[in-house]
């Protein structure tokens, strides 16, 4: 990613409806971009997907972006929620056509890579933390994934540091142990 100065600027010139300052943000941000859909998504390709989604988002969205927080931050949101939509669409494609498969050529990523595993295991973890606890996915998503500092999730989430703190805690105590059950 470029400079942080230089995207905040790039940012803030793009929302105000400026088309060069928009393409060299997109393309400054899309390998950072790849990366952050990386986190989530095992397979490369799926992560170069949801990429291109986050992308179009922001060249949608850049409007949007109104400067009160850094703009990695926000850009942070659209690649947790465009790779979470990706893992969502792919998970139903798979249960949609369960037979397309030749089970016999089909391979588990969970058998072959620790990683990848990890990567889809806490997928469904933060499936089930949204059905169960939805206001405790943001804080876990955030922190722990995005890798966003303490402060910069409490202001994205809206909540103050305590409350964050606290809801943290206890997102990482509900999916704990569904990690564990998984591996």
């Amino acid at each position: 990613m470029q400079d942080a100065a230089a995207t905040e600027e790039l940012a803030l010139r793009a929302a105000s409806g400026d088309p060069a300052a928009l393409d060299l943000l997109l393309q400054g941000i899309r390998p950072e971009v790849v990366r952050r859909c990386g986190r989530f998504l095992p397979c490369r390709e799926d992560a170069e997907e949801a990429a291109q989604d986050v992308l179009l988002q922001v060249a949608r969205k850049i409007t949007s972006f109104e400067g009160r927080s850094r703009f990695s931050t926000w850009l942070y949101t659209v690649v947790a929620n465009c790779a979470r939509q990706k893992y969502r669409e792919l998970k139903r494609r798979a249960a949609e056509q369960p037979d397309a498969i030749d089970a016999s050529q089909h391979v588990d990523p969970r058998t072959t890579s620790v990683i990848a595993g990890s990567r889809i295991d806490l997928l469904e973890a933060l499936e089930r933390l949204e059905r169960e606890h939805p206001h405790l996915v943001a804080p876990l998503v955030y922190r722990d994934i995005c890798q966003l500092e303490y402060a910069e999730v409490a202001e994205r989430v809206g909540i103050p540091l305590g409350t964050l703190k606290s809801r943290l805690h206890e997102a990482r105590r509900q999916v704990r142990p569904w990690l564990v059950d998984a591996s």
